[in-house]
């Protein structure tokens, strides 16, 4: 389930699963530009990174973005009919690759308001349903979601540190689970090991950032 999928750096994840698709491009070395699809969670610099997006955007790539980020999509040279804009609670499709956004937000801080609308993302490729929750802490609506692989924040502050992205993984049940969002903007190398050693026997804790 996780072939050709890299988590690339922080919260930045590559899938070659017949297209390329990105998912909050940020720090790529060099310019790929090869994306079919890029899904972005929320508009904060290491999510929405403008310099990366251009690095991995070709001349027809998708771009799926929350409403709030349409404009700025627009002055990257998406066209509009490129763009796809999103709110929480929706289902879609593009091509073969059906997506549900799920509201990603805090419980106990400020730094991503439920009003403000941002998601994550379960992308059903292949039949295997990916979970990438954004920034977020424990929530009702994440509690709910049905996944066989999860990639979760594990680095605190600003999201779930390691402690709770484990319970809420205990909850859910994947079959496979991914930390990221910790070791740079956030949190410290070792969170994405200490996650893993807190999950259920069941559930595959699979660290593919690169220390």
């Amino acid at each position: 389930m996780l072939e050709n999928i890299e988590v690339l750096f922080h919260s930045s994840i590559r899938i070659n699963k017949g297209e390329i698709i990105y998912i909050d491009p940020y720090k790529i070395d060099k310019n790929y530009n090869d994306a079919d699809i890029i899904f972005v969670t929320h508009d904060h610099f290491d999510h929405f990174s403008e310099e990366d997006i251009l690095k991995v955007k070709k001349e027809d790539t998708i771009i799926v973005v929350t409403k709030d980020l349409v404009e700025k999509s627009l002055n990257l040279g998406f066209e509009r009919n490129s763009i796809i804009d999103v709110e929480p609670n929706e289902l879609k499709t593009i091509g073969k690759i059906k997506f549900k956004t799920i509201p990603s937000y805090n419980t106990n801080k400020d730094f991503h308001p439920k009003s403000n609308g941002w998601v994550g993302y379960i992308l059903e490729i292949n039949n295997v349903k990916y979970y990438i929750a954004g920034d977020t802490d424990i929530t009702e609506e994440n509690k709910k979601v049905q996944c066989d692989v999860a990639f979760v924040p594990v680095g605190g502050t600003y999201t779930m540190n390691y402690k709770e992205a484990a319970d809420l993984i205990n909850i859910i049940n994947p079959k496979i689970a991914v930390p990221i969002h910790y070791g740079s903007v956030a949190g410290e190398k070792a969170d994405g090991q200490r996650f893993v050693k807190l999950l259920n026997s069941n559930i595959e804790g699979k660290v593919l950032m690169s220390d």
